[in-house]
């Protein structure tokens, strides 16, 4: 997401007018602002209602003379518009003298009882399975796809600003936003063609992508990857809608009418077929809600449009607005499909008025469906490559025939003006900044290698003391399908090198065989997990004290050699067979020992491990969802389960390998989306070991000894505190997103957000395993007797970027130096 923030200051569109534009705000008599009043061009159905702060903007391709202004307690006014522009409009409303015959609209808390809005929600949720494509066993249509990202609120100063000297041609036309207003220009432009097929009965669905084009930055992965997690699907039918990873609650859910207020305001014959107008607004602030309007079929009680605009006073970051329209054709007199659904989301800094920010547009049409024509099971299981070269190279006469919206003049520009920005030096000098700060590595184009990862470059421990550390790796473009990476490093205090090195190739991309290995000699913190990665160059950041709370005196030397084959037989099911060789000491043996008997050395102690294992890895998780096709890919979305099922084989005597053993091991992770009550995230972790085998091969519940808060530790506990060779471990969090805080006056306005946890931990360890690591200085304690357990409370959301978190230790406060409290943290720019 990092990198994908550098087009925010770089961009243009040129010119789309508009008929009628009108902005301003509303007040009542003493000043305030009339938050949620409706206001409508005269005599049409176009319009909008104001926001929180009583401020508004709407335009329309058809020309208007005059708007009308109403709300419930004040005379209805009709406002001549002077010309086809007209922002800035002051709108004061003067209280009635008489009752109203017809309420437009209300503000406050509106009867759930005798409300003719919500009968026809009822009506509406009783419907709503038989509505679109539900209604027939098969469907397909056809699916084009537009997303944008433009800087918005253009003025003067910062074209005039040293940012922009240089680049002022940027700036030769400028258009204004028909939902805010606000002038804008592009930096960014993706179009998808495809065709989507699905069978109702089966329960299945796939899209075909025919077309795929990108101008700006498209080539950016880190910007496609937000994208696409950004503008997931979503149905207005469903309870809760998911943006920005929150859920926010439906005006047509079953639970809407406790969120919200609804008024039947008006009706009207749309496309010849009569419809209800439905106003709805938030009972309370803070909450993620929606304010805005529906038109709904007087028959089918099918919706045939909609708008949603998220509150102003909604718990999200880093979003100023967030607008949402959808329009539904009308096939025959009981079928309404959707047609067109358009999203816009202003990103900034500040929600202030004024404030500059960035624009995410994503418009998608849908066209041409056809039911009912029966096609196998495997039809629908058989995956097109997303991925084929050809999908990326359409030409021109394509993406005519497919643009089922065409392109308007700003937007057909932008791949002209993109294309010269990308050749203007100080522009080529801001991307590789942003660039460097968001990926950690610095581009060498001519080499085709990047140097990094800079934020690695510095550490310090009780080990080497100070250490520095350099690395690179082979960077050709996002898709490689090989890359090599290395590094190497130096400790000022115990004056050695240490180095790593990895290699993965793909060789089959539709399958995604994998080769890959390495080689690895460093100083690390073990077992601050349960099951071990096959990441031969990773080193966590608990191998530093700079971040550490007490000793941190309990690291290993490993020398560690890996080799592993991966496929992909089934989509998001990872099969990898590996072996591994490793060494391993301790690096201070006076403070931790990883002694063990051993009767085949002189002094019947060793103090060095060497092993070498075969091991077997399934990890399955449904729904996860990828972009790019190399060897390395970046994730879309993050609300996927994870389960892995793990099995390995330690040999005896094989390269001097000392244990024979074998180890099962299980985990499975679910994040949990509640509705609008936040999202839980829970793990569970099983394992077993069988043999004997020392400390350095033990699993070790994962304590935290630093400053940081780490899911799926125990950050009450210290490293290597438990030893384990059977074990069982739950953790469970849960981020309520200011639901109560959102309840608490002097609270309310600081937006912040509510995160509870509990983690426990079962493990038992042979008589036999404590036997054969005897000689080691540190207590061998498993959970055994008593379930070890923790729990936390957390406050997330200060100032928008920090979490801290209040830990408490349930139990074996005997335990030697066991700490009952402590406090840990994490930065973090999240929405």
């Amino acid at each position: 997401m990092k990198k994908f923030l550098i087009p925010f200051f770089l961009f243009l569109p040129l010119f789309l007018i508009a008929q009628t534009k009108v902005g301003g705000i509303v007040l009542d008599p003493s000043g305030a602002p009339v938050a949620f009043a409706n206001i409508v061009f005269e005599d049409s159905s176009e319009g909008t209602i104001t926001n929180d702060n009583g401020r508004f903007y709407f335009e329309s391709d058809n020309t208007y003379k005059a708007i009308v202004v109403s709300f419930i307690g004040y005379e209805t006014k009709h406002i001549d518009l002077a010309a086809k522009v007209n922002y800035n409009l002051e709108i004061v409303l003067a209280e009635s003298t008489e009752q109203l015959d017809e309420v437009v609209i209300y503000t406050g808390k509106q009867s759930k009882k005798n409300n003719p809005a919500i009968e026809i929600l009822k009506k509406i949720w009783a419907k709503k399975r038989v509505n679109g494509v539900r209604k027939f066993k098969s469907y397909q249509f056809d699916k084009y796809e537009k997303v944008e990202f433009d800087l918005n609120t253009i003025d003067s100063a910062l074209i005039k600003s040293r940012l922009f000297k240089g680049l002022e041609f940027m700036f030769q036309n400028l258009d204004t936003s028909r939902i805010t207003g606000k002038t804008y220009l592009p930096m960014f432009l993706n179009e998808v063609f495809s065709k989507v097929y699905g069978d109702n009965q089966l329960g299945l669905e796939k899209e075909d992508v025919l077309g795929n084009k990108s101008s700006g930055f498209g080539g950016n992965q880190a910007i496609t990857a937000f994208v696409e997690d950004l503008y997931s699907d979503y149905d207005i039918y469903d309870n809760y809608l998911k943006f920005f990873d929150k859920s926010f609650t439906s005006p047509l859910s079953k639970t809407g009418v406790d969120v919200y207020n609804y008024v039947l305001s008006d009706s009207t014959f749309i496309d010849d077929k009569w419809c209800y107008n439905i106003i709805y607004y938030p009972r309370r602030k803070n909450e993620l809600t929606f304010k805005g309007d529906f038109w709904v079929n007087d028959s089918t009680f099918a919706v045939k449009k909609i708008n949603l605009e998220v509150t102003k006073s909604a718990n999200i970051n880093w979003v100023k607005e967030i607008y949402i329209e959808q329009d539904f054709d009308v096939v025959n007199d009981s079928v309404f499909l959707l047609k067109r659904d358009y999203m816009l989301s202003d990103f900034a800094f500040s929600k202030k008025e004024k404030s500059r920010g960035v624009y995410g547009k994503r418009t998608t049409v849908y066209d041409n469906y056809a039911f009912n024509i029966e096609r196998p099971e495997p039809f629908y299981k058989a995956e097109s490559d997303p991925y084929d070269p050809r999908v990326f190279n359409r030409d021109s006469i394509f993406w005519n025939n497919a643009r089922l919206e065409r392109l308007n003049e700003d937007e057909s520009g932008i791949f002209k003006l993109l294309d010269t920005l990308k050749t203007a030096p100080k522009f080529r000098t801001y991307y590789d900044i942003v660039s460097i700060l968001g990926s950690g590595y610095v581009e060498i184009d001519k080499w085709n290698i990047d140097i990094g990862d800079i934020y690695s470059t510095f550490g310090i421990n009780d080990a080497e003391g100070i250490r520095i550390r350099g690395g690179a790796r082979t960077y050709f473009g996002q898709n490689d399908p090989w890359r090599l990476e290395g590094y190497m490093a130096y400790g000022f205090d115990d004056k050695k090198f240490k180095h790593g090195f990895s290699a993965k190739f793909l060789l089959d991309r539709k399958n995604r065989l994998i080769l890959s290995g390495g080689h690895r000699r460093d100083v690390e913190q073990l077992g601050l997990s349960l099951t071990a990665t096959n990441d031969v160059l990773g080193r966590s950041i608990a191998s530093s004290s700079l971040v550490s709370v007490g000793a941190n005196n309990r690291l290993s030397n490993i020398n560690l050699s890996t080799f592993n084959i991966e496929i992909e037989p089934v989509k998001n099911l990872r099969v990898r067979v590996g072996s591994s060789f490793r060494t391993l000491s301790s690096a201070l043996p006076q403070d931790f020992s990883l002694a063990y008997l051993d009767a085949a050395s002189p002094t019947g102690i060793s103090d060095e491990i060497k092993q070498f294992d075969i091991s077997t890895t399934l990890i399955y998780t449904p729904g996860k969802r990828t972009i790019g096709y190399g060897v390395e890919r970046s994730d879309i979305n993050d609300n996927y389960s994870t389960i892995l099922f793990n099995y390995t084989k330690g040999f005896n005597g094989f390269l001097e390998s000392d244990f024979d053993y074998e180890r099962l091991q299980f985990s499975y992770t679910q994040p949990w989306q509640l509705g609008g009550f936040g999202r839980l995230l829970t793990t569970v972790e099983l394992g077993k070991t069988f043999g004997a085998v020392p400390l350095g091969l033990l699993s070790v519940i994962p304590g935290n000894q630093t400053l940081f808060s780490l899911y799926n530790t125990f950050p009450n506990l210290d490293f290597y505190e438990f030893v384990t060779d059977t074990y069982a471990t739950v953790h469970m969090e849960h981020n309520f997103n200011g639901r109560i805080f959102s309840r608490i006056p002097l609270l309310r306005k600081l937006n912040l957000r509510e995160i509870v946890g509990l983690r426990g931990a079962w493990g038992s360890i042979s008589d036999e395993n404590i036997l054969l690591s005897s000689p080691t200085n540190i207590p061998l304690i498993a959970p055994e007797n008593q379930i070890y357990w923790e729990y936390s409370f957390g406050v997330g959301n200060i100032f928008k970027i920090f979490r801290i978190d209040f830990n408490f230790r349930g139990n074996y406060l005997d335990n030697p130096n066991a700490r009952a409290f402590g406090v840990t943290g994490t930065f973090g720019f999240s929405f």
